[in-house]
């Protein structure tokens, strides 16, 4: 069994590691850290953790200081700001801990011009970059199954690159001209709120927003042309939907010669056959973020415009989950040699 520290678990993708990690067969015990709520119980912030009542119920967990979290844990999950992560690895690196980051900071690994180009901040360990594993495991399952540093993917870049792996890496997408349109919901602004995310303003519309410069971008094209195995120009736009967690993107890929949807669709379940969590939706069915609710899941579908010309692939994640907290879970399943299912295999509830 091991100990696991959640540092920044008062937050949204904390409070989500916190729910997942409780119920996870390898993990006996949970140290949950918050600078902002120390000595109060986590079902005081969070009432669906409400523990301590009879039966199988978890025991009331308390927030400790982030410093006391670090020292004693086998995995430390960093849900903090950018720019926080390198210091509690720097701490856990030393004694082979793992710490796996769901901020930006160790996303884009030793390539430090890019981070600060997008991120604005300079790297002050660059030696624990260099070292760490970027956390998509579609992409990297065999590094990841012997990192120490994990940079945990962004909500967006997951659900775009699931969604063209396939046609990238097998040459059937154009790597110029791929449109990306995705919609997330109000819980990947963060927990802190601001006019956008106020009620009345995120209500009854969907906005775009940071056209042509959202910082998710460049890790999009990263992971893009890292598949295809040359660059990848892609556009993407985000959009502020009226719900409060899920992603759906709505990907136009210009096709390199037509295809037929069967066959379209045999190629990315080939492709897929083997991961646990990606699920290729049969010709006609639609991907959609209800389907994925609450679980580790990502969700295909695959159909076809313009005569064939331009591929239009539905990828929908849950980005709490599959986004955040279920996705480094999954990770650290991998890391520790553990079943890569463990404690995140439940399937999405029908309503």
């Amino acid at each position: 069994m091991i100990t696991v520290a959640v540092i920044g678990a008062t937050g949204y993708a904390g409070a989500e590691l916190a729910r997942l990690l409780l119920g996870h067969p390898a993990v006996g015990k949970l140290v949950l850290a918050s600078s902002s709520a120390e000595g109060e119980s986590m079902g005081s912030v969070y009432p669906n953790l409400l523990g301590g009542q009879g039966g199988n119920a978890f025991p009331e967990l308390r927030f400790v200081s982030p410093e006391a979290a670090v020292e004693s844990a086998d995995v430390v999950f960093s849900s903090l700001p950018h720019g926080i992560a390198e210091e509690h690895a720097a701490r856990t690196r030393p004694r082979g801990a793992l710490l796996i980051d769901l901020s930006a900071d160790f996303r884009f690994g030793d390539d430090e011009a890019t981070f600060k180009a997008v991120y604005g901040k300079p790297y002050r360990h660059p030696e624990l970059h260099a070292e760490s594993v970027y956390g998509l495991p579609e992409l990297n399952r065999a590094k990841l199954a012997k990192a120490k540093v994990i940079g945990n993917p962004g909500c967006y870049p997951t659900s775009a690159s699931l969604g063209l792996f396939p046609g990238l890496a097998k040459g059937v997408f154009k790597t110029e001209g791929i449109i990306i349109d995705a919609a997330s919901g109000v819980t990947g602004a963060g927990k802190e709120p601001t006019k956008t995310t106020h009620y009345s303003e995120a209500a009854d519309s969907i906005t775009p927003y940071k056209i042509g410069e959202h910082r998710h971008a460049p890790e999009i094209e990263r992971n893009l042309a890292a598949m295809a195995g040359r660059p990848v120009e892609a556009i993407f736009t985000p959009h502020l939907a009226p719900m409060g967690r899920g992603i759906v993107s709505t990907i136009y890929a210009p096709l390199v010669s037509p295809i037929e949807a069967g066959a379209l669709r045999e190629l990315y379940a080939s492709f897929y056959s083997k991961e646990p969590f990606v699920r290729v939706l049969p010709v006609g069915a639609i991907a959609t973020n209800r389907n994925v609710r609450m679980s580790n899941y990502c969700d295909i579908s695959l159909h076809l415009a313009r005569g064939g010309r331009t591929a239009i692939v539905i990828s929908a994640i849950d980005n709490m989950v599959k986004g955040a907290a279920g996705q480094a879970i999954q990770n650290m399943n991998i890391a520790l040699g553990l079943d890569e299912g463990s404690g995140i295999s439940m399937l999405p509830p029908a309503f």
